[in-house]
C-alpha cells in the first residue's frame, strides 16, 4: 500500500469513522482510548505487520480500533463488523480469541499483552525463523508487574524480534497517569532496563514507519520499545484529553459532530487538495 504522508491521513480519517460508527451503534464507551492508538495500529497492523508476524493488543478495551483495522484489511467481513457488541459476536468489547486469525488471544484483562508477546517472541527464536511480534500497550499498563517481569524477561532473552509499542496518552482509569504511580512508561525506565527505546508521535504515521523501519532492521539483541506521545479522543475536539470519553457513549448530536470534526480534520483537506491539482 502507498504510505505517504496523504495516503495515511486518509487512512487515519477513513478508520477513525469506522470507529465511531461502531461505538454508535452499540451506543458504548471506550471511545477515547480507541482514537488515541488507532495510529499505531494502522503503522503496525494495516501497514508494517507480515504474515509472519504477531499482532497483540494488550489494550484490548480499544477492540474497536483493532475491528477496524482487520475490517480494513479484509480479515473481518462488513456482516461480521455490523455484529459489534452484540449477542452472539465474534466482536466483543474486549477482543475474543478462536474466531479471527489476527485476535489470537483474549487481552481483556490489562497486562497480559507483553507476557504472551515475549513467550511468542522467544518461540520464534528457538524456531529459528523472522517472525516479529508487536504488542500494543497503554500506558497505564506498565503499572503492571507482568509488564515488568515479562520486559527483562524479553531483555535477558535477547528478544529483538519484539517491538513494544506504548500509546502514551497520560489518562488511565479514574485520573493522569502521573497521579497514579507516576510516569511508569517513561523512555528512561525502559532504557535503564536494556530495551533499544524511541519515542515519538503517535499520530504521525509515516514518522511511525520510518522509527520502526530503523527498529528492526538489524538484530542487535535488544527488544524495541516506541513510547508514542498520544491524545486520548484524538480527532475528535471534546473528546481529547477528557477522561470520561474512556467510558461515555455518544448521543446523535455529539456522533454527527464527531464525524463532522474527523472529516474535516483528515479528509477535506486532501479533497480539497485534490480539486486544486485538477484545476
Amino acid at each position: 500500500m502507498n504510505t505517504n504522508s496523504d495516503s495515511t491521513q486518509e487512512l487515519s480519517g477513513q478508520l477513525r469513522l469506522t470507529i465511531l460508527g461502531l461505538y454508535h451503534q452499540a451506543h458504548a464507551g471506550h471511545i477515547g482510548c480507541s482514537l488515541s492508538c488507532i495510529d499505531l495500529m494502522i503503522a503496525t497492523l494495516v501497514l508494517r505487520k507480515r504474515e509472519q508476524d504477531t499482532f497483540l493488543l494488550s489494550k484490548g478495551h480499544a477492540a474497536a480500533a483493532l475491528y477496524a483495522c482487520l475490517h480494513h484489511t479484509g480479515e473481518i467481513s462488513d456482516r461480521e463488523l455490523a455484529t459489534f457488541y452484540q449477542n452472539g459476536t465474534t466482536l466483543p468489547a474486549h477482543p475474543a480469541p478462536n474466531h479471527h486469525r489476527g485476535i489470537p488471544f483474549a487481552t481483556g484483562s490489562l497486562g497480559h499483552g507483553l507476557p504472551i508477546g515475549a513467550g511468542i517472541a522467544q518461540a520464534s527464536k528457538l524456531l529459528v525463523d523472522d517472525g516479529r511480534v508487536y504488542v500494543l500497550l497503554s500506558d497505564g499498563e506498565t503499572n503492571e508487574g507482568t509488564t515488568w517481569e515479562s520486559a527483562h524477561f524479553a531483555v535477558q532473552h535477547q528478544l529483538d524480534n519484539l517491538v513494544v509499542l506504548v500509546d502514551k496518552n497520560g489518562l488511565q482509569g479514574f485520573g493522569p497517569t502521573s497521579s497514579v504511580l507516576g510516569d511508569t512508561a517513561a523512555r528512561a525506565k525502559w532504557e535503564s532496563i536494556g530495551f533499544e527505546t524511541v519515542e515519538a508521535d503517535g499520530h504521525d504515521v509515516p514518522g511511525l514507519l520510518q522509527i520502526l523501519d530503523e527498529l528492526t532492521a538489524t538484530a542487535n539483541g535488544k527488544p524495541k520499545a516506541v513510547i508514542a506521545r498520544t491524545v486520548k479522543g484524538k480527532g475528535v475536539s471534546y473528546m481529547e484529553n477528557r477522561l470520561e470519553w474512556h467510558y461515555l457513549p455518544m448521543n446523535p448530536t455529539q456522533y454527527d459532530q464527531a464525524c463532522a470534526e474527523v472529516t474535516d480534520r483528515y479528509l477535506t483537506p486532501l479533497l480539497n487538495a485534490a480539486e486544486r491539482t485538477h484545476v
